[in-house]
């Protein structure tokens, strides 16, 4: 896009940015002065005023944005007063953004008046993907005319030119240039990644870098000059707005102060780069405009000095404001969810036996015919196959491929936009192909998605469902067999379903979908369809469409003798997934002497119904298909042993798969690898005559 300047700003608008840059270098003035005060480490707009209040005064209240960590101009563009983000410099109670929980210039809001903004961490360039997620969900619902706008919404990635090194940038171009989003991806360029400089860090700056995504376009700016700012983001705005389509505008800045607060100029620029950069300052280059055009200077000093009064007494005001009280630390880790009781019919009369996969196809469908915000996404899943395992078969024909549509492979785009997709209200179900590849979105689940709620104060939950097919069976070899529960229930903030029949499954997945939190459904490849041997009751009559099962609720199994556990002759094994299966076969010689509890969920853990029958029985085995050393397993042990130590007559044990770094692909060798019945025989056995 060539950048054709032919709008003429008013002088009001002139003055108004005038005003903000004035502020903004107040704030930064003071914050520097009060280093004692200011302890918590902070970024500053200093050198990007210009572009990002051009940016901010484009915005209607319908668009969304996502300022990165140096765009606290652009909060002030848009609305939000100094004292407003010095609550949340000073980590205070009623910061708006995150009560007192995140850095400066980290926000989230919801304010009917403004554009809307999503948590977004500190993580560089993370940001671009669930906001790429937005203009997606804002696709969405224009395509299906699930709502009406004023005014067509265009979204706003703001993001510094070093971070445009990272692959999940790329991720978020790609998918917004082949879907064609309506986003505006705003890289400032400094020249600086902390103390790495442009020539260190990147072949090209970002302009150049984009030339290769087809239905991409861009534009170029000198981003410390307000008015061609202004001009080319009027020009950029327009054009999403009306078009549709995705722009990434590359907009040349300066850095006058420091990196960060904790980081300071002087430990890595010397005296010449300090100079280049100052003689770059957006306030100066507008004041000297202003003047050149008739203001007159003294109105211009008003403005600075009125801005300084403005903001010495907004600090004054945020340091008085009280602190976060102790006893909120733990609100908004979860939004409250309205399912909490099992309900619906499980087993209608007359109902016919479905295997686990087909359950999980018919809640979806159920959803999905219900719902017209529910889709589903991932690799493989569209019409063709309907994923690897079939898991979604006929799903793409019956709705579309607006709907239910293959993705790339970008395991972090397909996790991570689910935050934005939520944020517009959609209900995104993806999927990650296999258990071992959700590395890729890790990053995405725990800096993004896992925190979103906590940070935003409640405001942001991440309400999805993220599929993951999971276990070793028969040969899958070392990337296709692997078990990640222990790194996944490490994150705190998402919710983690590991069901091990169709009952369960189709329960557990409409609770999920009413869940107004980030949930994983790990699905155990080998009951699927019940083909390994000894998983036939994984079959079950299929639950009626209205039954629900609530998370954090774990079942009896196989009851021990009442008689068996009175004399102390008992024992109780806690499993899920495909370690139910093993312990069903394993306690058939024991005569009543062992029960079995099915978690059903791994987050929330049902650890009052475990602790009751830990008690009841005195010995304990955790059974995990995973690796042991420093397990889900293990740690669960520990927390049994802790709470139930009076009752214990022996140690919890656990058992697993050997500590080996995958599963050997020869079959002789995972079947080594694996625990199984025979291997828990033993070592039910050895517990019951200690």
């Amino acid at each position: 896009m060539e950048n054709t300047l032919h709008e003429k700003v008013s002088q009001d608008i002139l003055l108004k940015a005038y005003n903000h840059m004035m502020l903004a270098k107040a704030m930064a003035d003071i914050y520097e002065e009060n280093r004692n005060v200011t302890k918590y480490v902070h970024s500053t707009s200093r050198g990007h005023e210009a572009i990002q209040l051009a940016t901010a005064y484009q915005l209607k209240k319908e668009d969304w944005v996502s300022p990165y960590y140096r765009d606290e101009s652009i909060l002030l563009g848009i609305g939000f007063e100094p004292y407003q983000l010095m609550l949340q410099l000073l980590a205070k109670a009623d910061d708006p953004f995150s009560g007192g929980r995140s850095y400066y210039s980290h926000p989230s809001s919801r304010d009917e008046d403004k554009p809307k903004i999503i948590h977004q961490s500190s993580a560089t360039g993370m940001q671009t993907i669930p906001t790429a997620g937005v203009a997606q969900g804002i696709k969405y619902i224009q395509d299906f005319n699930l709502q009406q706008f004023e005014n067509n919404p265009v979204v706003i990635c703001s993001l510094g030119d070093n971070s445009v090194t990272e692959g999940e940038v790329s991720e978020a171009l790609q998918f917004s240039a082949l879907h064609q989003l309506p986003i505006i991806f705003l890289v400032q360029d400094n020249e600086w990644g902390i103390s790495v400089t442009k020539d260190e860090a990147r072949t090209c700056d970002a302009y150049e870098f984009v030339a290769g995504f087809t239905g991409l376009s861009r534009m170029r700016v000198d981003g410390t000059d307000f008015i061609e700012s202004f001009e080319v983001m009027k020009k950029a705005v327009d054009f999403v707005r009306n078009e549709r389509k995705p722009l990434v505008v590359c907009a040349k800045t300066v850095l006058i102060g420091h990196h960060t607060s904790g980081v300071r100029r002087e430990f890595y620029r010397d005296e010449e780069d300090l100079t280049k950069h100052r003689s770059k300052d957006p306030g100066e280059i507008l004041r000297n405009h202003l003047i050149e055009s008739g203001v007159d200077e003294d109105l211009l000093k008003q403005i600075t000095k009125k801005a300084r009064l403005e903001a010495e007494e907004a600090f004054e005001r945020a340091q008085k404001a009280e602190d976060p009280k102790p006893e909120t630390v733990m609100q908004h880790v979860f939004a409250p969810t309205p399912i909490t009781e099992e309900s619906g019919t499980r087993e209608p009369q007359g109902g016919e036996k479905i295997v686990m996969v087909d359950a999980a196809i018919h809640a979806i469908q159920e959803l999905m015919w219900k719902h017209p915000e529910a889709l589903l996404y991932g690799q493989d899943v569209g019409e063709r196959i309907g994923g690897v395992f079939r898991e979604t078969v006929t799903l793409g024909r019956k709705f579309g491929s607006k709907r239910v549509f293959n993705t790339a492979i970008q395991e972090a785009y397909i996790i991570g936009s689910t935050t934005g997709m939520s944020a517009v209200g959609l209900k995104p179900i993806v999927e990650v192909q296999f258990a071992d590849y959700i590395y890729p979105g890790l990053n995405q689940l725990i800096t993004e998605i896992s925190k979103s709620s906590y940070l935003s104060q409640g405001k942001f939950p991440v309400s999805n469902i993220i599929r993951v097919p999971i276990g070793a069976y028969g040969g899958g070899g070392p990337y296709h067999s692997g078990s990640v529960e222990s790194i996944l229930a490490n994150i705190k903030g998402i919710k983690i379903a590991y069901p091990s029949n169709a009952a369960d499954f189709k329960g557990l997945l409409k609770a999920a979908y009413y869940d107004p939190n980030p949930v994983i459904m790990l699905e155990h490849k080998g009951l699927y369809w019940s083909k390994v041997p000894g998983t036939e009751d994984a079959k079950t009559i299929e639950p009626a469409e209205d039954y629900i099962l609530p998370f954090g609720k774990g079942k009896v199994i196989v009851e021990a003798d009442r008689e068996e556990t009175e004399k102390g002759r008992t024992l109780v094994i806690v499993t899920y997934g495909m370690g139910v299966y093993w312990a069903k076969e394993a306690v058939k010689k024991f005569n009543g002497r062992v029960e079995v509890i099915d978690l059903r969920t791994l987050i929330p853990l049902d650890e009052e119904l475990v602790f009751e029958k830990v008690k009841a029985h005195g010995k304990c085995i955790v059974l995990t298909e995973e690796q042991l050393n420093n397990s889900f397993a293990e740690a669960f042990a520990h927390r049994i042993s802790k709470n139930c130590f009076r009752y214990l007559d022996a140690p919890v044990e656990t058992m697993g798969s050997l500590d080996v770094p995958a599963v050997p692909i020869n079959l002789v060798l995972e079947k080594e690898m694996l625990p199984n019945a025979e291997k828990l025989s033993a070592k039910i056995e050895e517990m019951l005559n200690s």
